[in-house]
């Protein structure tokens, strides 16, 4: 039995310390940026998200009931309070399965769950039930991740699988005009009120005001870390800056929302283009979840494809899809499906060029 737990005894020893040991002869590559430093560097990332989240769920909550001040550390702690049992539950279900798989294959425990423990809290309604949340995490951690073999083997993301889950399984606990806000005991909503997202409500009519600097600095209802595209942006900058995530992926997917959006823009169809950038979770779906290195795409040309892919999936999905406004997720889920097949492609393309330049060489 003690053996069993020695990976995870281990992974807390070594979380906030670097090992002793170390290699003494044979040593290729010396590099102090490893999984977990990796993966500490993503979690960062989204701090700034998560802190803003946190304060828009008490903001909302305030507009709920009619008091409409910004008053910044009422509302923050008043949030902190609601994300903060996802946080619990999330990381809690999700380690528990990471070291009682690792003790299974006696295998140390990776770090790839800390950013999707990181992730999970942030993409779904901060009343989802927590008994919800943990069958949600522990499925997608055993079906989607453990199951092909732990981190750097699973085909799709865990915490985007972790939403499907929910929103699949759950509708009415992920969907609907109150799901965004969480009321106390006794409170009631104002008059007029209505908690649906901009997307859902065809990005007009929602109270409070919804225009482009509402969108852009997050103060609208949504998922807890979706809202704000200046936090996400901070968020980008720190994981381009470190080279932890590609821009590559970041920007084609952009422009292929923008190119399937002024298609339709053309056609007379939705939204201006470029507004669904800073709606729903275009924005974190782009920076923190399409560039997962593990389910995106591999090759440098393949990046610009898969997430050109992805962006003009999500934009397509909100256009013609009238019962799901949302289209990220089902976006990202299939950019990773097809991911390998780009990569197999670009490598083919790759090596037949090669090989035709090399005979007319000869």
């Amino acid at each position: 039995m003690k053996k069993f737990w020695l990976a995870t005894v281990d992974a807390f020893s070594t979380f906030l310390k670097v090992p002793g040991t170390v290699t003494k002869k044979g040593a290729h590559v010396r590099d102090a940026i490893d999984l977990k430093r990796i993966m500490i560097i993503a979690v960062i990332s989204v701090v700034p998200a998560a802190i803003f989240g946190m304060w828009n769920v008490g903001y909302q909550h305030s507009l709920a009931i009619g008091d409409g001040r910004l008053q910044i550390l009422a509302n923050f702690w008043y949030g902190f309070l609601k994300v903060l049992p996802l946080y619990v539950v999330a990381y809690g279900v999700g380690l528990f399965i990471e070291f009682f798989s690792a003790g299974i294959r006696n295998e140390e425990v990776n770090e790839g769950y800390l950013m999707s423990g990181m992730l999970i809290p942030l993409i779904v309604p901060v009343t989802v039930p927590l008994w919800m949340l943990a069958i949600a995490v522990a499925f997608s951690v055993i079906f989607v991740k453990e199951c092909f073999g732990g981190t750097g083997m699973n085909i799709w993301n865990p915490a985007l699988v972790t939403r499907a889950f929910l929103f699949f399984s759950y509708p009415s606990a992920m969907s609907g005009s109150q799901c965004w806000i969480s009321l106390k005991a006794g409170e009631q909503v104002v008059d007029g009120f209505t908690g649906a997202t901009p997307l859902a409500l065809d990005g007009a009519a929602a109270q409070y005001g919804t225009g482009v600097w509402d969108y852009i600095i997050g103060t609208i209802p949504g998922s807890v870390g979706e809202t704000s595209v200046i936090a996400i942006l901070l968020g980008a900058a720190i994981l381009i800056w470190t080279g932890v995530a590609s821009w590559k992926i970041m920007l084609s997917s952009v422009a292929g929302a923008l190119f399937v959006g002024g298609l339709a823009n053309l056609a007379g169809v939705g939204i201006p283009a470029w507004e669904h950038l800073i709606l729903g979770g275009f924005a974190f779906g782009t920076v923190f979840m399409a560039t997962d290195p593990v389910t995106s795409a591999q090759t440098e040309c393949g990046k610009w494809i898969y997430g050109f892919l992805v962006g003009a999936l999500c934009v397509t999905v909100r256009l013609f899809n009238p019962g799901y406004a949302e289209g990220m997720m089902l976006a990202i889920l299939l950019g990773n499906t097809f991911a390998p097949l780009i990569d197999h492609y670009v490598v083919n393309g790759a090596m037949k060029r090669r090989t035709k330049a090399a005979m007319k060489t000869a």
